[in-house]
């Protein structure tokens, strides 16, 4: 593993707090926070699927290029949306170390029949799953039946207390993601 790259979720930026956290948490390891295209272009509503999965094709590219990394040894991931690109990335065959999920929206909020798994069995990567144990995109029994389906090892983080914004869970959340790095 030689660093992580993150994207945030829909509705934030590469400055959200949770990740500027990891990043100062980790260092040195060179730890990339980056932003989707609409953010770049100050436009409020994410863009289609495929353009998001690309944007994490080029970051990864880009992270590898500006710190002399190996692309493939890389652990991706994000908060929320920008967990699930990352992860929808993998599955679509980017290679990867790794992959870090800060509250994985495995639905949207009061549509558990919307779930968001196909990909799932196409992840062979070490996966590091945390959540709020009352988030309301995944329930934890939701999420033991869903992640049954990933081939590549499973780690569960589950915040006690925590809805889907994991507010105040940061240390929390620092800790999880460098002890399963530690143990990558």
């Amino acid at each position: 593993m030689s660093g992580l790259f993150l994207t945030p979720g829909a509705g934030s930026d590469r400055d959200h707090p949770g990740l500027v956290a990891l990043e100062d948490h980790l260092a040195p390891l060179p730890v990339e926070r980056a932003d989707f295209p609409y953010r770049k272009a100050g436009k409020p509503f994410p863009d289609r699927t495929p353009v998001l999965v690309q944007a994490i094709r080029d970051g990864v590219e880009a992270m590898a290029g500006k710190h002399n990394l190996d692309a493939t040894q890389l652990v991706l991931g994000g908060r929320s949306m920008g967990g699930r690109m990352s992860s929808l990335a993998i599955a679509a065959g980017l290679p990867a170390a790794g992959l870090v999920m800060v509250s994985y929206p495995l639905h949207p909020p009061k549509k558990p029949e919307k779930l968001r798994v196909d990909h799932f069995a196409s992840i062979n990567v070490p996966c590091l799953f945390i959540s709020g144990d009352r988030d309301e995109f995944g329930s934890p029994e939701e999420f033991d039946v869903q992640l049954t389906a990933v081939p590549g090892p499973v780690t569960v983080v589950r915040v006690p207390g925590k809805r889907h914004d994991l507010k105040d869970a940061d240390e929390v959340i620092c800790d999880a993601v460098q002890e399963w790095l530690d143990r990558l």
